[in-house]
Formats: structure tokens, sequence, C-alpha cells
């Protein structure tokens, strides 16, 4: 039997403009943290917050940008979002105060929800049925590269502390970014039934203009991305206090290196980590990966030399790697097909909740303690997924008759 290509054109312009996009992310999650306490003069709970109120606008965004995808087409809400995505951006180079900055901010993270949450359901729809666990594996595998490269740019890019040469590469990485997005082609790739979806509801006699929550919200889509809101609160503690954690351990010399072994790994396992999941039981990806990530972290928190800083860097890529595609092509998978954009919507937006909430919190914890607490309540909150993926998932899916074989064919 043939196997159906995954490598297409259009998938790749996806992944490309998704790749920029991300990079943009990463550059601005690990330097503005930074630029808030060595010109700003922030404090600790401040740095989190140049994370968390751009996760805030994410969550405002995500809850209608799943549903506007599903509506309007994902190729315009992509482009729409980056355009909003790139003009914040520029924005920052005005934006000289905490408060303008900090406003900024929001409406950067609600361009991040919609463009993010479009893009993903574009690259879902163009990749096979039969592929559906290897593709967006492969597709997240560009958001694990620019997990690599983002941070050490970004720490590369602060060096001079100055903010006007961070920000203008990120105008320029942010302008690729839509400029990929503009050459999308995704319809035609399948049907989408969205499109006649308003005129059935108006003959059924629904309320017009009315909004319901399961409108906005999948609500199969939601257990798992329950799971994912704990992993991500978790993993905040990486992108936004990890610099300042090596400083403290003196130990500044593999920042860097620390998020390229992390990305390589995600990168390297990324292959055979689809392949398990479109051939074997979710649970196989799941209870290894979070093992491997929460242990990670709590052996970080211990570290004290650069060899154990880059093995745990190295056991965590590994683990985050089996578990973000796992949760984002679960997700996918248990909704309708027609509701795939709202269903990446709700998975993202419990995921980028996490990680805002994860990023204020974790920077109180290290305020009134220090980082070596924080990590080590970071791989505590990791373990805790464990109990909600039994209770939401794992034992609902196993009451189920061949649920496996039922998502593959869905």
């Amino acid at each position: 039997m043939i196997k159906e290509k995954i490598w297409t054109r259009d998938f790749v312009v996806v992944c490309l403009s998704s790749f920029f996009m991300f990079l943009t992310f990463y550059i601005l999650a690990t330097a503005f943290p930074l630029y808030v306490k060595d010109s700003m003069h922030g404090s600790q709970q401040q740095m989190g917050l140049a994370i968390t109120i751009y996760v805030v606008g994410g969550v405002l965004g995500r809850p209608l940008s799943g549903m506007w995808a599903d509506r309007f087409g994902k190729k315009r809400m992509t482009v729409i979002g980056l355009a909003v995505f790139l003009a914040a951006c520029i924005a920052y180079f005005g934006a000289k105060g905490m408060l303008l900055f900090l406003a900024v901010r929001l409406v950067h993270g609600v361009s991040y929800a919609v463009a993010s949450t479009a893009s993903s359901a574009a690259a879902t729809s163009l990749v096979p049925r039969t592929r559906q666990g290897e593709g967006v594996g492969y597709y997240s595998m560009f958001m694990s590269i620019a997990m690599a490269i983002g941070p050490a740019l970004g720490l590369w890019l602060w060096k001079d502390k100055n903010v006007d040469v961070l920000l203008l590469a990120v105008c320029v990485i942010a302008a690729l970014s839509l400029a990929f997005a503009i050459g999308m082609r995704v319809t035609g790739t399948r049907p989408e039934p969205e499109r006649p979806a308003a005129p059935v509801a108006a003959n059924t006699g629904a309320k017009k203009g009315r909004l319901h929550w399961s409108d906005v919200i999948e609500p199969k889509a939601l257990p798992i991305s329950i799971v994912g809101f704990v992993v991500s609160f978790a993993y905040s503690s990486l992108s936004g206090f990890f610099a300042a954690f090596t400083e403290e351990i003196h130990q500044t010399h593999v920042t860097a290196l620390f998020f390229v072994v992390f990305a390589v790994m995600i990168v390297a396992s990324r292959p055979v980590i689809g392949r398990v999941f479109d051939r074997y039981k979710e649970h196989y990806l799941y209870y290894p990966g979070i093992a491997l990530f929460a242990i990670g972290m709590i052996v970080l928190g211990q570290a004290h030399s650069a060899v154990a800083v880059l093995l745990t860097g190295a056991a965590m890529g590994i683990g985050y790697g089996a578990l973000l595609p796992c949760f984002q092509t679960l997700a996918i998978k248990l909704a309708p097909e027609h509701r795939r954009g709202s269903a990446t919507g709700t998975f993202f937006l419990m995921f980028d909740l996490g990680y805002g909430v994860g990023s204020y919190v974790m920077g109180v914890i290290a305020s009134v303690s220090d980082y070596r607490m924080m990590y080590a309540g970071a791989g505590s909150i990791a373990l805790l997924s464990v109990l909600f993926y039994v209770m939401l998932h794992h034992r609902r899916r196993a009451a189920l008759p061949a649920p496996e074989a039922r998502a593959k064919t869905a």
C-alpha cells in the first residue's frame, strides 16, 4: 500500500510560516523578561508578567479564533492574525513605559492566538488522515526548531542590551511569517464543511446571533487540553526564568546550549513519536514522556554543573517532544472534522493559559524562595498531570469499545 504524501508544497509553506511566528515568540519570551529586568528595572514578578500578559491576550483570542478559522477560512484568519502580529512587533518601538509595553504585549498575544490556531488547523487539514500523528508531529517539529533557535537568538540579540536591534530582528522575522502565510493554499485540499453551517443553523430555529460556549470550545478536546494546561504550567519555568537560574548557579555559558540540546532531542525523536502514535495507544507516549519531563525538571533544580544541566535538557526534550504532539493530535482526532479549528483553539487556549498563569506563579515562587525550589515545584506539578490524565482521558478511553480504531477512521 502506497503511503499518502505529507510533505506537499502547501504543507511546507504552512510549516515555514508557523516556524517564523514561533521563532518570534521564543525570541521575545527569552529576551523580554531580561529587558524588563535590565532596562525597566523590574522585579521577578514583573519579569513573569511580561510573559503572562502576552498569554492573557492569547487566552482572550483563542476561544473565538478556532470558530473564526472554521467559519471564515484558515488562510484568511492566519493572514489577518499575522498582519496584526507584525504591527504589534513594530509598535514595541514606541512602547517605552511599562503600561504601554504591557498593552502592546496584550494585543500581540491576541494576534498570536488567532494566527497560530488558524495555521495549526490549516496544517492539520493538509495531512492525510491515515498519518495524522506523524503529520502533526512534523508540524510541531518546526515549533521545536524555533524553540531551539529562539532562546539562543534572543539572548544573543540582547547581549548589548539594545532593544532597537532586538525589535528590528523580530519585525523582519514576523514579516517572513506573514509572507509565507500569504502564499498558503489551503482550500481544495479537503472539503471544508464549516461554510454551509450558518444556513443550517438558521433553518433549525436556533436563535440568530446567540453565541454558545460550545461554539468556541470543543467539548471533546477539553479533557486532554486540561492535561496540557498542567504540563504547560510546569514548562513555563524554563523559557522565562532559565537564564536567571543559570546566572544564579554560575553556569551562564550553557544557557543557550541547553535550549539547543532540549530542542535537538525533540526533533531527533519526532519521527519515531509520530509513528508510535499512529500505530499504538497514546499511553505509550504519555507515561514515559511525563516521567522524563518531570524528573528532568526536578533534577535540574539540584544541578550544579554544566553536564548535569545539559543532561536534564536532553531528558526533558525527549519527554516534552512526546507530550506536545500527543496532546495536540488527540485534541484534533477526538473532535468532529468540521470542528478541528475549534478543537485546535481549545487545546491552545488551555496550553496558553497554563503557560501564562505558570509564568506568574513561578516568578512568585522564585521571589519568595529561589530558582531551585521553583524547579522542584515545577517538576512536582508536571507529575500531578498524571492524575488528570488518568481521570479525564485514560479511564474514559478504556471504557469505550475500540477507541483507537474509531479515532483513526473518524
